[in-house]
């Protein structure tokens, strides 16, 4: 049986990784979870109806060919997932969103235990951002759903297809920095009792 997360609290602070244009180019491949976005925004409707606290994490890379990069097209928001006027931004430059950003001061200093992600890359910068957040003592709830990742070669060679790669950074994810549960089951714990 799959878990569940308990009533979220009413601080609970969504945090929406990298979905951005960018992640769009073709150059990435073939993806899975193709209603990621559509599950991302259904949280982020969610959060905003209840006046819950909101971060959208953007990736500005420092490479010079990214698609990422400041000024190029890609750096935007995707616009069903684009920040409304006074929606927190937190720009990063690395694969984690507390590394070289405020991200981790302004949870405490707001009182901001417990984090609901999405986003992608997920066994890039969503793993990268929850395993930290598991570490750093945050209670964090991922929905798999709403995250996407894409097909690679394993370390052997070995193609593996975006659903297993993104299974098994999940399964990386899982119990030791993460509750990994449904879109839904988020959203029926967000429900006021």
């Amino acid at each position: 049986m799959k878990p569940s997360p308990p009533t979220l609290p009413s601080n609970a602070a969504l945090v929406l990784i990298d979905l951005q244009q960018a992640i769009d180019h073709p150059s990435w491949g073939t993806r899975n979870n193709p209603d990621a976005e559509k599950k991302a925004a259904a949280l982020l409707a969610a959060w905003r109806l209840a006046g819950r606290p909101i971060y959208h994490v953007r990736h500005d890379s420092t490479f010079p060919h990214s698609h990422y990069r400041p000024g190029q097209p890609g750096n935007d928001f995707k616009p069903e997932l684009a920040p409304l006027p006074g929606e927190l931004v937190i720009p990063k430059r690395t694969n984690s969103a507390f590394i070289g950003t405020d991200l981790e001061q302004r949870l405490r200093a707001a009182g901001q235990l417990t984090l609901v992600m999405a986003g992608v890359i997920t066994n890039n910068s969503v793993e990268a951002t929850v395993r930290m957040a598991g570490n750093l003592g945050f209670t964090v709830y991922l929905a798999a759903d709403a995250c996407f990742t894409f097909g690679r070669n394993d370390w052997n060679g070995v193609w593996r297809t975006a659903d297993e790669v993104h299974a098994l950074s999940l399964a990386n994810m899982h119990d030791e920095y993460a509750l990994v549960v449904s879109t839904s089951d988020i959203l029926e714990a967000g429900e006021p009792q």
